[in-house]
């Protein structure tokens, strides 16, 4: 109900604050509009309270094709006056598109005094106290870049107008520029910095006067992610100064269309990288270094500042070794002894070497002059030189000859000799046969033996006697020490093979020679023969004792082991492929390299371990299910596979001193 007062005649909407409680609100919606052309949507309001208290507060909002209804686009509150005042919305939204106008009343606190409006208008003439804005357009930007909102609007704008960034969830950002571009038209500009996928929405432009207020058409912010590959590059060939890869870029992350592919490369351990444009799938990178390590990617960009994306997964390569640049040279002797020679060269370095992996070898010659016009006999011998040395020590030479020596430089890519560099080592005092000279090739039942003459004769060499002696054996069943035996041997014979012997088993061996005044010193070695791979009982590939469709029982026999005793046993499976040659038995190849099932399943091998078992427990022979899901020293006995066909073998390993010797033989087909 009002209080006496006189208000203009007719009818109009109004709220009487002291009738309702604080924060009660009231709605007015407007029908919904669709427009054509430039309109103003025109309302008067009245807000007054007689003792100058606010009566509350008056908010208009622009709700477009139904969706939320945002922030307000105008607002008052106060008391203004005993009169009217008139308001215009200059709403820029035009078919297809449309909109409604809500008017809301809030009462405050006070409770006193009357809000109303009247005069609710739609003219087809623009507004004159409310500015419009042009046609806002969609932006587009990558993720990371600023984007950048114009609002061109026409009209005069108020000292006190606000102009407002109002995203479609009703967040406000209210920093902006104005610049006037004549007395009737200005353009606002609102900077979004550093805009993520986040902040892609609808926004549009609001200006805010006490008389009014223009709303733009929420345009949209469309914020791309700059793409980078999913895989790394692939690389296809591998050279000394070259790679070629092949871009690998058909699955991205981010968004496209891609406008230009570049190649980014460094050495693993440098600072420094470089980007090569590439229009082609796959690209050559030149003149790189030889045996070094290189991180490749791919950058990929899609139009727009900042559309160039992070660097793809690194394709981890590195170049192959390049043939050594030259032979060493400089070889010199720093010291020489009777019996020895200090050398020296110059030093090593990458551009010489052309390889971090690379060897250098000393070969040496020399020839030593038979006793009494006896034949002439070569030493030659190479030698691997300590990795990054320059310098090597020859030792136990012969006095007083001339020494051949040269050394070549390799890598795995090529290898460089250089020239041969002779030497001539002191004198010295005359001796027996030097038991350093004796060399020797042991087998598993001979040992070929070789010898020098002595140093110095002291006259002809008729004849040479061998001792030989069993001193100690792994075989249980040799004797030792067995019976000593002699062999004699001319004067030219400077060699002996002995055959027939135990393997696994030492000997004492002890070479003289003699002149016509009898046997001068003796020159002692021992030398331990070969062990032998161990032998198995078998004919005939035996009939499986049972299968199943996953299991097959065979029968292992005990090994005999030859000069060292069986040490272990494995079950090997294999399977049988189609186009694979069949094996013979006793002719096959055995299985030395361990592979546990998984293993063999993980590198693609078709044969693994399925047990290894301890002699201890075949001590005869004995029954073996193949697939029975247990697990044998770590190898797991896996079940076969119906739909496959299987080769199992048994094997026996001995292993003395270091050395170790196989056998397996076929037992089964499954």
């Amino acid at each position: 109900m009002f209080f006496r007062m006189s208000l203009s005649q007719g009818s109009y909407m109004l709220v009487n604050s002291s009738q309702h409680a604080v924060g009660h609100r009231a709605q007015l919606m407007l029908q919904t509009l669709s427009e054509n052309d430039t309109h103003c949507v025109q309302f008067s309001y009245f807000l007054y309270s007689r003792d100058g208290h606010s009566p509350g507060g008056l908010r208009a909002y622009v709700r477009v094709n139904g969706g939320p209804l945002g922030s307000s686009v105008w607002n008052t509150s106060g008391s203004h006056a005993k009169q009217w005042h008139q308001v215009e919305l200059a709403v820029s939204t035009f078919w297809p598109n449309e909109y409604q106008v809500l008017i809301e009343a809030t009462v405050s606190r006070e409770r006193r005094g009357y809000i109303a409006i009247d005069d609710i208008m739609v003219l087809n003439y623009p507004c004159y106290k409310a500015p419009h804005f042009s046609r806002l357009g969609d932006e587009e930007v990558n993720a990371g870049q600023n984007a950048t909102f114009q609002c061109v609007a026409s009209g005069r704008a108020a000292e006190a107008e606000k102009f407002l960034l109002e995203r479609h969830n009703g967040d406000i950002l209210t920093t902006a520029s104005v610049k006037h571009l004549s007395h009737r038209r200005f353009v606002v500009s609102f900077q979004l910095d550093n805009v993520q996928q986040t902040d892609q929405d609808l926004y549009r432009c609001v200006t805010q006067s006490p008389r009014g207020s223009g709303v733009s058409n929420f345009a949209e912010l469309v914020v791309k992610v700059p793409p980078s590959p999913i895989a790394p590059p692939q690389l296809l060939r591998a050279g000394s100064t070259y790679l070629i890869i092949q871009l690998n870029t058909n699955s991205i992350l981010g968004d496209g269309p891609i406008i230009r592919k570049e190649i980014e490369y460094r050495a693993s351990q440098s600072p420094w990288s470089e980007v090569h444009g590439v229009n082609v799938v796959t690209y050559k990178l030149w003149h790189l270094e030889p045996d070094t390590e290189y991180h490749i990617s791919v950058l990929l960009t899609r139009p727009g500042e900042g559309g160039t994306g992070p660097p793809g997964p690194p394709l981890v390569s590195r170049t192959k070794c390049a043939e050594p640049m030259r032979a060493l040279r400089g070889l010199t002797a720093a010291d020489m002894q009777s019996r020895q020679l200090s050398l020296q060269w110059e030093n090593l370095a990458f551009n010489l070497t052309r390889c971090h992996t690379y060897s250098v070898s000393l070969c040496y010659r020399y020839t030593t002059a038979g006793g009494g016009g006896g034949h002439n006999t070569t030493v030659r011998e190479c030698l691997a030189v300590e990795h990054n040395a320059s310098r090597f020590m020859l030792r136990d030479l012969p006095p007083y000859h001339g020494i051949h020596v040269r050394l070549s430089l390799a890598n795995p890519e090529g290898k460089k000799e250089g020239r041969e560099v002779t030497f001539q080592t002191e004198e010295d005092i005359p001796g027996g046969i030097a038991p350093e000279s004796l060399t020797f090739t042991p087998l598993d039942d001979m040992i070929f033996l070789k010898w020098e003459e002595p140093v110095e004769p002291n006259g002809l060499i008729t004849q040479y006697e061998i001792s030989y002696q069993s001193i100690e054996s792994s075989d249980p069943g040799i004797n030792v020490p067995g019976p000593r035996r002699t062999v004699s041997k001319l004067k030219n014979e400077t060699y002996h093979m002995f055959s027939n012997l135990h393997p696994g088993t030492t000997y004492l061996i002890s070479v003289r020679g003699r002149t016509i005044k009898g046997f001068g010193q003796t020159a002692l070695t021992e030398i331990t023969t070969n062990i032998s791979a161990p032998t198995f009982d078998y004919g005939d590939m035996p009939s499986p004792l049972s299968e199943t469709e996953s299991t097959i029982t065979v029968l292992l026999r005990p090994a005999q082991g030859r000069g060292a005793p069986v040490s272990t046993y494995q079950v090997v499976v294999e399977e049988e492929m189609v186009k694979k040659v069949k094996r013979e038995l006793g002719l096959q190849e055995c299985f030395p390299l361990p592979m546990s099932h998984g293993e063999a399943q993980a590198r693609g091998t078709p044969h693994y371990y399925t047990a290894e078992l301890p002699p201890s427990s075949i001590p005869e022979a004995s029954p073996f299910t193949v697939g029975d899901n247990h697990t044998y020293n770590g190898y797991w006995n896996s079940p076969l596979d119906p739909r496959k066909s299987y080769l199992v073998y048994f094997q026996a390993m001995s292993n003395f001193r270091g050395e170790s010797r196989i056998n397996c033989i076929r037992i089964a087909r499954k």
